[in-house]
C-alpha cells in the first residue's frame, strides 16, 4: 500500500507542473515562440527542428483513430530529435488558455503545441522538462498530464 500523504505529494506535483505548463504556454503565445496545430507543427518541425524545445500533443478522444497516428508519428520524430515531449488531456483549459487564436482555427488545432526558442531560459520550462525526465526514469515514456478546469 502507498501512504496517502504519497498520493497527495504526487497530485501536488501534478498540479504544480501543470499550471507551470499553463504558464509557459501562455507567456510562449505572447513572446510569438508558440506553434499551434499538426500541420503547422509538422511543418515547423521540416524547416527548423533544433528550434523546438517541447511538444505538448493534447487529446481527450483516445477513440480517434487518425489523430493517434498522428501523435505518434510526432512522438517518433521528438524522441529521435532530443525533443521534450507531453501528452495532455484538458482541451477546455487548454481553449480557456489560448482562447480562440484565430477565427478561422477550431478547436482541432490545439492538438499539437510547439514551444519554439531555446535561447528563452523560462523557468517554467525547466520545471516542465524536469517533470517530463523524472517520468521517462520511472518507464513512462511519453509523460502524461491532466489539466485542471477552473
Amino acid at each position: 500500500m502507498i501512504p496517502e500523504e504519497s498520493f497527495d505529494s504526487i497530485e501536488n506535483r501534478m498540479q504544480s507542473v501543470g499550471l507551470a505548463l499553463e504558464e509557459l504556454l501562455v507567456t510562449a503565445q505572447k513572446q510569438d515562440c508558440l506553434t499551434i496545430g499538426i500541420y503547422e507543427s509538422a511543418k515547423l518541425f521540416n524547416a527548423d527542428p533544433d528550434s523546438v524545445v517541447l511538444c505538448v500533443l493534447a487529446g481527450d478522444d483516445e477513440d480517434d483513430v487518425a489523430l493517434q497516428i498522428h501523435f505518434t508519428l510526432l512522438q517518433s520524430f521528438c524522441c529521435d530529435s532530443g525533443i521534450t515531449i507531453l501528452r495532455v488531456s484538458g482541451a477546455q483549459r487548454l481553449q480557456q488558455l489560448l482562447g480562440s487564436v484565430d477565427a478561422n482555427r477550431n478547436q482541432e488545432d490545439l492538438h499539437c503545441m510547439l514551444v519554439t526558442n531555446p535561447q528563452a531560459n523560462h523557468c517554467r520550462l525547466q520545471e516542465v522538462g524536469t517533470y517530463c525526465q523524472e517520468s521517462r526514469r520511472l518507464n513512462q515514456w511519453v509523460p502524461e498530464l491532466v489539466l485542471q478546469e477552473r
